[in-house]
């Protein structure tokens, strides 16, 4: 019994080897995972102190109960019924096709990474590439909406950088969830934005069961009080002017508005840029008639590197201002009051409009349109602008803060140093670029087209 046992030295290490990995599974991973977890619920319960709107417990919970707890909602499983039937597959095979696209669409929020990694490197790299502004904002507004109802930002779509400004400019008042595009769903990309609460969703999806699926999580989030972000353009301007709205999540949200105990608040947000960064990528979309794009890996990565350059040797400057507006609060069930049945195309034009009201009037936009309409000289823009800034004024519309002679030549040095226009007295777009121009110029045309004043 007590005798020596000889084995080979590979039947040796492969019991050490699985001795190891019983004692991880069982007790090293079990305390690793509860010692990190207490960790972050000790981080939220400080952050839930000071935030306006404290990380509701849903955006909490785990990503696995989560997906089970969507696959297993009746309105999912009567679409997995439905599914199987019109397609004649095994209704098994429709449960496994439902749980696929709930995995893709479920984020696993860690509050860790959104506000000790996520916010920091978005306010840094802000504040790297842009002079940063608020624009129209009027603080009793958000701080009057109902503490248990749940706040769904609404903003135009002008650059990626949207979602990294407004993450950073709402991060005092709460996380966001984003719906997020199939662009971001790449390794290791698509991990990180997961990681921040965002969800993927597939705007071009036309199959029942995904759109089912979809809508029940973003339903849920809803009746959880979870704080949400989207665009309801549901892409990327490629012309400069705000498109028109898409009403697919805005028909979610409505869809479960009757059942729905908390009220829905849509904050409207207005974005405008001095510089686009993907502008000529946009352009040339919109002129092939195509959303599909994809930037140009090796110009990306030059550009990058060009500006790392830039900034370890301090000669970086801002591409101009950012600015923000935030509009006044449109409440769901104000809203709905008295009315038979919500019509989202009517709720989605009275977003827009709100949007549209607080998108910033910038130098670079002002420029380009006086440029556009035949200015060729600094005296001749510093008048059109004066007279533009002073119309827009008396609508209410969000201006720069410096004089007309400061904006124009701002503006100028920044599109001299683009090489859009020419240089010397005499003023002009450079042969090719007044698409460029318009695209800048389109931000604020609705301001003048139609001045929007009121809420």
């Amino acid at each position: 019994m007590f005798g020596t046992v000889e084995i080979p030295i590979w039947l040796f290490a492969l019991i050490l080897l699985f001795a190891a990995v019983t004692f991880a599974s069982h007790f090293l991973f079990p305390s690793v995972r509860w010692f990190f977890r207490r960790r972050a619920e000790r981080l939220v319960a400080r952050l839930n102190t000071r935030l306006q709107r404290p990380i509701e417990p849903f955006k909490l919970a785990r990503r696995h109960d989560m997906i089970q707890r969507l696959i297993y909602d009746p309105a999912v499983t009567e679409a997995m019924v439905e599914h199987a039937r019109k397609e004649g597959v095994p209704e098994n095979v429709a449960f496994e096709q439902a749980k696929a696209y709930a995995r893709e669409i479920v984020p696993s929020f860690s509050a860790t990474a959104y506000f000790t990694f996520g916010t920091r490197l978005a306010r840094w790299l802000s504040n790297s590439l842009y002079r940063i502004r608020l624009g129209r904002f009027d603080r009793d507004d958000p701080d009057g909406i109902a503490p248990d109802a749940t706040v769904i930002y609404v903003i135009n779509h002008r650059s990626n950088m949207d979602y990294v400004l407004v993450t950073w400019l709402v991060s005092e008042t709460s996380a966001l969830s984003y719906a997020v595009g199939e662009w971001a769903r790449v390794w290791p990309l698509s991990s990180m934005i997961r990681s921040m609460g965002a969800y993927f969703i597939r705007r071009r999806s036309r199959g029942a069961l995904y759109r089912r699926v979809l809508a029940r999580y973003v339903q849920l989030a809803t009746d959880g009080g979870v704080t949400q972000a989207i665009f309801p353009e549901g892409g990327l301007s490629l012309d400069g002017r705000a498109q028109p709205p898409r009403l697919g999540l805005l028909s979610y949200i409505i869809d479960g508005a009757a059942r729905r105990a908390r009220d829905v608040v849509f904050v409207p947000v207005g974005l405008n840029y001095d510089r686009v960064l993907e502008d000529g990528i946009l352009i040339a979309a919109g002129r092939a008639g195509r959303r599909r794009f994809r930037p140009p890996i090796f110009r990306a990565l030059f550009g990058i590197g060009a500006y790392l350059l830039r900034f370890v040797t301090f000669r970086t400057r801002p591409y101009g201002v950012a600015s923000v507006g935030f509009g006044t609060p449109l409440s769901l069930r104000e809203w709905s009051a008295g009315r038979e049945e919500v019509a989202v195309e009517a709720l989605a034009e009275e977003l827009m409009r709100r949007i549209g009201a607080v998108i910033p009037v910038l130098p670079v936009p002002l420029v380009a349109r006086a440029i556009l309409r035949g200015a060729r000289s600094e005296t001749e823009i510093e008048a059109m602008v004066d007279a533009d800034m002073a119309a827009l004024a008396a609508c209410g519309a969000s201006l720069p803060r410096r004089g007309p002679r400061d904006v124009v030549a701002d503006a100028l040095r920044i599109l001299r140093e683009r090489r859009l226009v020419t240089g010397g007295a005499e003023i002009a777009p450079v042969a090719g670029k007044a698409p460029i121009l318009d695209f800048y110029a389109a931000s604020i045309a609705h301001h003048f087209e139609r001045p929007l004043t009121g809420p």
